[in-house]
């Protein structure tokens, strides 16, 4: 694709020489721009949802400016139809990438914030594709029942995903039990699984594609166990670095359950089993 059939709102000015489809994931369209000033990466996606890159525009600008030992891509330019960031250059990964990565990740977490929900105030958020509810609130307990996983399930019910019987389910359950502990918000990526998570031609741990917003930091574990690509390193030094409560290996099925019916609903097949099979398992 020639530079001159992109976003102009996004490259006018960038004197774009060459830009090559690269893979960028299911949401947006993804470029290696060569341009005189050195290489940068381009995500649009025409008629994106409102707010889709202004959110994770903001996301990025934030945990760029929290995440002491962990790289962020700059925001270079910003639209409602995409993103242009700097360029990063994957590596092969690197001895102790893991340990870095699980340290780097618990200083984040330690950035507080005002309430859990948006970093800004604001009401909608994405989480992939899915519209999602970030309206903030003091009571986390309440914010990820009644924001997140209510309206994610009633959407997978309503599509044939799930039975009705789940709502039931999940209406059963204490969340204020399930949640753990009462923790302040914490900054998170919040769509922390391993293709979000690069490593650089340096050994360099980058965060890239977020959907931050202030949370229970065990979100962001739940997520990297979800996938697979994170090993035990990772975790032991996160824990070690600002440890973990009591039972949070207890808790990982219950906050790995939104991004289970995120999948449901985009995929369905074994991702909403899997989300039946989490709630049956806490209903017991």
């Amino acid at each position: 694709m020639s530079g001159e059939s992109l976003p102009s709102d996004l490259i006018d000015g960038l004197r774009v020489r060459s830009a090559r489809p690269v893979s960028g994931g299911d949401i947006a369209r993804a470029y290696r721009l060569e341009t005189p000033d050195g290489t940068l990466f381009l995500k649009w996606r025409p008629q994106a949802a409102p707010g889709l890159f202004e959110r994770e525009a903001l996301g990025l600008r934030a945990l760029r400016a929290h995440a002491s030992g962990l790289g962020v891509p700059q925001v270079l330019r910003s639209s409602p139809s995409g993103l242009v960031l700097e360029w990063i250059e994957a590596g092969p990964g690197s001895a102790g990438a893991d340990e870095d990565f699980g340290r780097a990740l618990a200083g984040l977490h330690r950035t507080a914030g005002p309430a859990f929900g948006a970093l800004d105030g604001g009401r909608t958020g994405y989480l992939g594709s899915q519209p999602v509810d970030l309206t903030p609130t003091g009571d986390w307990p309440e914010f990820y029942r009644d924001r997140r996983l209510r309206p994610l399930m009633r959407r997978a019910v309503e599509l044939g995903r799930l039975p009705e019987s789940a709502m039931g389910l999940l209406e059963s359950l204490d969340a204020r039990e399930l949640c753990g502990p009462a923790e302040p918000p914490a900054l998170v990526h919040g769509d922390l699984w391993a293709g979000n998570r690069m490593v650089d031609v340096r050994g360099r741990n980058w965060l890239i594609d977020p959907a931050s917003f202030w949370a229970h930091r065990e979100v962001d574990l739940a997520m990297m166990a979800l996938f697979g690509g994170f090993g035990a390193g990772a975790f032991a030094a996160y824990d070690e670095t600002f440890p973990l409560a009591d039972g949070w290996r207890d808790r990982v099925d219950w906050y790995q359950l939104a991004p289970l019916l995120v999948h449901a609903v985009l995929f369905g097949g074994g991702y909403g089993r899997r989300a039946l099979a989490v709630v049956q398992s806490y209903a017991r």
